[in-house]
């Protein structure tokens, strides 16, 4: 189970800043968790914990999942780790920093990033009818995309 984290997320341009932060903070840079960010760095895309510890299908060296969770789970309280929810599925996770909004395709199950800001009139919206202010940053906008509709 992933813990959100509730500070500023800490940008690391670097896996060494990365492990540096981690130091700073007074815990270990073992060597699982620089394979986890080394893997976290390297994907071009939310990844699961599953492909994390695949080594994202075979490109990286594979890792024990338990230790993947627990390490994440580590790294989002942290800040320097942030994960968020599909539709279906387990949840995915990004490096902090990576501050955008998802939109998601509840039937082929396509993960679109839109810039910060992009959706900015959708939560004005929201916000005057309902009184909600929406994040789309931990559960996407989901809807059917234009290949499924």
């Amino acid at each position: 189970m992933t813990v959100a984290h509730t500070g500023l997320a800490l940008s690391t341009p670097t896996v060494d800043d990365a492990l540096a932060t981690l130091r700073s903070k007074g815990l270990r840079a073992s060597s699982a968790r620089r394979l986890l960010l080394e893997t976290l760095f390297a994907a071009d895309e939310p990844v699961s914990a599953e492909r994390i510890a695949a080594g994202l299908d075979g490109r990286l060296p594979r890792s024990d999942l338990a230790s993947v969770y627990r390490n994440l789970e580590t790294l989002e309280r942290l800040g320097l780790v942030r994960h968020f929810h599909l539709v279906h599925g387990p949840g995915l996770y990004v490096l902090a920093g990576n501050e955008r909004d998802y939109l998601a395709c509840e039937r082929c199950g396509a993960l679109r990033p839109v810039m910060p800001g992009a959706l900015d009139d959708v939560r004005d919206a929201v916000w005057k009818r309902f009184g909600l202010r929406p994040r789309f940053n931990h559960y996407p906008l989901v809807g059917l995309c234009e290949d499924c509709t």
